[in-house]
């Protein structure tokens, strides 16, 4: 999402964390290739730079952190000061973080080998994005709202709001979105959002959303229709079962979960 839009990246740094982020024409994404040599892996997520590249202002590095990892947090100050070399200009590294453990531990001050450089990263976690439970709001303030999804996604007001918003988005950006709360989302979080999307009128619109929600929807169709078949003890050869998992038709799954229940056999399920 940072990088099809890295303006929000200046905008959560100036609105939810305080920091004064230079005003400039142009906000644009750079390349996040910091090795010095190729047998290096030194790649932060998102490189942002604000001001036109002749005479930038200030450099962002984006890093999402689900978990606490020491490696990648000593990989921080080491960032920043690369771009920092790159540019000479104020640098912020900015870690988004979903969890609250995880906010913590980045927002921890790293001491490094340069004697007085004390490094410490700016952390957007729970606490600092809004909980969303408006569809106005949400769709005046979409990229926030994604963002929203991947903080507060298991209170499902919030999850109500952001499908809602997408019906008023404009239809070309509306995919987008769902697609970043969609991936930045955890993986119970996701199920739920699924679950809306599938169970309202809001039009699937992107290849993407397809896929994912109907190939979700029938994997969970698919599951019922064997574990009611297992439950009352009625035998599932491998070719049955075989063409249960192939199936991906929701109405024919439909059918046969309903059938699943009363059927004496598997043949009768398919008759």
């Amino acid at each position: 999402m940072f990088r099809r839009h890295p303006e929000f990246a200046v905008e959560v740094l100036r609105e939810l964390k305080g920091v004064d982020v230079p005003e400039a024409a142009s906000v644009q994404v750079e390349s996040n290739d910091f090795n010095d040599r190729p047998s290096k892996d030194f790649q932060p997520d998102t490189v942002i730079t604000v001001g036109p590249p002749q005479a930038t202002l200030h450099g962002i590095i984006m890093e999402v952190q689900q978990e606490k990892t020491e490696s990648k947090r000593r990989q921080l100050p080491r960032y920043a000061a690369q771009l920092w070399l790159m540019l000479r200009r104020p640098v912020t590294v900015l870690c988004v973080c979903p969890d609250p453990d995880a906010a913590a531990y980045y927002a921890e001050p790293i001491a490094t080998e340069l004697p007085g450089y004390v490094f410490r990263a700016v952390v957007l976690g729970p606490n600092d994005v809004p909980i969303i439970t408006d569809p106005a709001e949400a769709a005046a303030h979409p990229e926030l709202a994604a963002m929203g999804v991947m903080m507060h996604g298991r209170q499902e007001s919030v999850l109500k709001a952001f499908v809602n918003a997408l019906e008023v988005i404009e239809p070309d950006n509306a995919p987008q979105y769902l697609e970043y709360a969609y991936n930045m989302a955890a993986a119970a979080v996701r199920r739920i959002l699924e679950e809306l999307v599938s169970s309202t009128s809001w039009p699937v619109y992107s290849p993407f959303a397809k896929q994912h929600f109907g190939r979700g929807k029938a994997e969970g169709e698919v599951h019922a229709v064997l574990t009611v078949l297992e439950a009352r003890g009625i035998e599932v050869p491998a070719s049955a079962r075989a063409r249960i998992n192939a199936c991906t038709d929701l109405q024919e799954l439909d059918v046969w979960l309903k059938k699943a229940g009363v059927v004496q056999s598997v043949d009768e399920l398919f008759g």
